[in-house]
């Protein structure tokens, strides 16, 4: 590995890029709801999008633009206006997925540089020399493309920056070009507005309204509902076929999966970067681990060793998952207290996880107060989620807080 990788995580929201900054990536990628294929869930105004500009900017990290809709006639007044916009804060780039809007960007916004998205569905490596010559200076490969095709990209088009998608949801199409939100809902994928109808259980009924189950669950099978893919056990083959960033998915996630799953593959690189076998191979069992305490569909590899499919969780949504996400610290510590925002119900004297960038400790939540000082038995979210908890240790802002579920 001659080139330094970069871990690009999701930036749903300032705090989400807050936490995955703080918990180990080199950049983010973030979007204007109007231009992103991630509409829902999305409060990025302009202002917000410098404010987040500059916190890249005073952390010394990278930053996105996701421009990566596949526009409409409609579109185009708006994304110019936009690009505008972009042409004055210099994110460090824009990502885009249609030939007009890159054409755009070139006009409007020539020094900013341009990544192809994987929604583009680049998967050889003569279509990475036409968007090369095009003016793309990273392609994000489609998630179809194997190990093997990585290698052979990568010596057929050694100055191009090539990033892949490591981690996150799948989609039941091709580089997630699918048609079933708007047949359905009349909710476009393709302009980030999909509602994932492939999640939703399904049944099949013949012609006489007789009706057949696919499955023992009465609500029906999850048809199209694909693993999440997770390539933690395989960044060391990942980086010597030559990539140069791995990326993240999850812009509608929590700040907690967020933090944890950047943290993951933190981990993981940074052992890969200083070489010891060993340590590689107990960073990713770890790594590995903290992945399954997160809600999941199961893990796949997906098309990295040349499967012709995805693999399908038919049997539900997602996994159950016995570790819940309770808190977040949002002042450091005072005298043993800690201010903590809360989200999930935490009690005094239960034993809780707290998670840093660097380490994981178990302990006992001790006495708690509320805002007004009084001390409470438990802390709860919602619109009073602010409490005071003892906890024993120094533990910085950003921490975050779990516990596992009887």
């Amino acid at each position: 590995m001659k080139h330094r990788l970069e871990l690009v995580a999701p930036g749903g929201s300032l705090p989400k890029i807050e936490y995955a900054y703080h918990y180990g990536a080199d950049a983010v990628y973030v979007g204007h709801p109007d231009f992103s294929l991630r509409s829902r869930l999305n409060d990025f105004s302009e202002a917000n999008l410098k404010k987040a500009v500059d916190a890249a900017r005073k952390l010394d990290k990278k930053i996105y633009f996701t421009l990566n809709i596949y526009a409409h006639e409609r579109h185009l007044p708006k994304i110019k206006k936009h690009l505008a916009f972009i042409k004055k804060i210099k994110p460090d780039a824009v990502i885009v997925s249609d030939p007009g809007i890159l054409s755009l960007v070139k006009k409007h916004a020539p020094k900013i540089k341009i990544h192809l998205s994987t929604q583009a569905n680049t998967t050889n490596s003569e279509a990475v020399k036409f968007w090369q010559s095009q003016g793309v200076s990273r392609i994000v490969l489609a998630r179809e493309v194997t190990l093997a095709e990585i290698k052979e990209i990568r010596k057929a088009c050694p100055k191009i920056e090539l990033e892949y998608f490591v981690h996150g949801a799948m989609c039941m199409s091709l580089s997630g070009r699918c048609l079933l939100s708007k047949w359905m809902r009349d909710r476009s994928a393709n302009l980030g507005d999909c509602v994932q109808p492939c999640r939703w259980p399904y049944r099949i009924t013949r012609e006489n309204k007789e009706e057949v189950i696919l499955s023992e669950d009465q609500s029906g099978v999850y048809l199209f509902n694909s693993k999440d893919l997770c390539l933690i056990e395989h960044l060391d083959k990942l980086a010597k076929a030559g990539l140069n960033a791995f990326k993240i998915e999850g812009r509608t996630k929590s700040v907690y999966y967020v933090a944890c799953v950047t943290r993951a593959y933190r981990k993981v690189m940074d052992a890969i970067k200083r070489r010891k076998t060993g340590e590689i191979r107990e960073d990713i069992k770890k790594s590995k681990k903290e992945l399954k305490k997160i809600v999941n569909r199961g893990f796949t590899t997906g098309f990295l060793f040349g499967k012709d499919k995805w693999e399908n969780n038919f049997g539900c949504s997602h996994r159950e998952n016995n570790y819940q996400f309770v808190g977040e610290i949002i002042r450091e510590n005072n005298n043993g207290w800690h201010k903590i925002k809360v989200h999930n119900a935490i009690k005094a004297g239960e034993k809780v996880e707290v998670i840093t960038p660097e380490n994981i400790s178990l302990l006992q939540a001790g006495v708690i107060k509320n805002e007004k000082g009084e001390s409470v038995g438990s802390a709860h979210g919602g619109s009073k989620n602010i409490f005071f908890i003892q906890l024993s240790g120094e533990f910085p802002r950003q921490s975050l807080l779990r516990k596992k579920l009887a």
